[in-house]
């Protein structure tokens, strides 16, 4: 790989140049946090320009992604955002009670989601649908939850992908429990096993790490050296709360104090991202214990469909990082490197298209369950205070007019 450009200075979280995996790089990777206004540490590998740098330990990761592998990236990332977009366009014409958009964290999604193997088990928060793409959860499926059709909308055990957690930071301690019943399962198998070691990744978000159950999931992986990944998407954003108001350090420096190393990542740089959580799963799988990943990112967007981002942050901020779109950095590299014409960005546009129209038509296509089915499942048992509110509401409902009288 060539030498990093002259605007790349390296900056790294202190990783040695010894093999990953070692011993020696997992006390580099614990290296000393930075303090309040010293300079920030992170893992770069392609920048803004779409040229490709260089780094000590993560560049053996990247010499793993061929061409083929990269062209991949770049078709998930792009058909996720046209998936994002037909979904926002969903809400706003009243298909979809709420959307929450990724726009933006594409490379974050992406990259760690093709790092993680299908024995690895996935907790997401409520926004992970790159993730989703990856695991081949099907998509129309995931807009069931938005729709108010289902409570979750897929099987987690066919793809390992658990259900959106809409409760902040609760699929952390998920995640822990689920690694330590992996750490045990693994414990108790016997010698000859050709099953292969999991991992589990639990998704949060910068404003979410604020959370009570991020310490408290933190305490017990560290405590129990369980193989659990914690990958926090820093958007900048906890809906308007921006994110030196979370932390007055880099949020990956928190992991020192519970003894595990930290990592903070251009989130915007799929190439890093993919090197960096493949490091840390590996890590996790060998019984090394867990890592934190602050992949270092932002939201272009609304937190969802009911936020209005202007209200909070200025013009010039989400201008500014739209100049490190995630999706044009790479085509720049496949380009300049020519690894891809013009006829696979063609069908990458043609196949994100395809892609909303099958979603949007599996939309319209989706049964509106019977609310009546809520009241029946409050309790195993009938009870008279739920019959008393079932009564009140074919009362309410009988007031309205049915579609055949409203058409005479």
């Amino acid at each position: 790989m060539p030498g990093a450009p002259p605007w790349q200075a390296r900056r790294r979280n202190g990783l040695d140049t010894t093999a990953p995996g070692t011993e020696e790089t997992l006390a580099a990777a614990t290296a000393k946090a930075a303090a309040p206004g010293e300079p920030v540490e992170m893992v770069q590998l392609l920048g803004p320009d779409g040229t490709l740098g260089s780094d000590p330990v993560f560049s053996d990761y990247a010499k793993r992604i061929d061409p083929e592998k990269l062209r991949v990236f770049y078709t998930d990332m792009a058909k996720i955002r046209r998936f994002d977009q037909e979904a926002t366009a969903l809400q706003r014409q009243g298909e979809l009670a709420l959307w929450v958009p990724l726009t933006g964290q594409e490379a974050a999604q992406i990259g760690s989601g093709h790092a993680s193997q299908s024995q690895d088990y996935i907790f997401p928060t409520y926004r992970e649908h790159g993730v989703a793409l990856v695991r081949n959860v099907d998509l129309a499926e995931l807009l069931k939850q938005f729709r108010g059709v289902s409570n979750g909308g897929w099987d987690p055990r066919e793809n390992n992908f658990h259900l959106y957690t809409l409760v902040l930071a609760a699929q952390t301690l998920h995640a822990v429990g689920y690694a330590m019943g992996i750490q045990r399962d693994q414990k108790l198998a016997s010698a000859d096993s050709t099953d292969p070691k999991a991992a589990v990744i639990a998704y949060f978000g910068d404003g979410a790490s604020s959370e009570g159950d991020v310490h408290e999931s933190m305490v017990f992986a560290a405590s129990y050296n369980a193989p659990v990944v914690f990958f926090c998407q820093n958007n900048h954003w906890a809906i308007s709360v921006p994110t030196e108001v979370q932390t007055k350090v880099p949020l990956a420096n928190r992991a020192k104090g519970y003894g595990f190393p930290g990592i903070r990542v251009d989130g915007n740089d799929v190439i890093a991202v993919h090197a960096v959580t493949e490091w840390a799963l590996e890590h996790a799988r060998e019984g090394r214990g867990p890592v934190l990943i602050e992949a270092y990112t932002y939201r272009v967007g609304a937190h969802t469909t009911a936020d209005d981002p202007t209200k909070y942050r200025e013009s010039a901020e989400e201008a500014a990082w739209r100049e490190k779109d995630p999706l044009d950095r790479l085509e720049k590299y496949l380009r300049a490197e020519g690894l891809a014409d013009e006829a696979f960005f063609d069908q990458v546009k043609a196949d994100g298209d395809e892609l909303a129209k099958y979603v949007r038509s599996t939309t319209h296509g989706l049964e509106v369950p019977d609310i009546r089915d809520a009241f029946a499942s409050v309790y195993a048992e009938q009870h008279p205070l739920i019959a008393e509110e079932l009564a009140w509401f074919e009362e309410y409902s009988a007031g309205f007019e049915s579609d055949e009288e409203a058409a005479n």
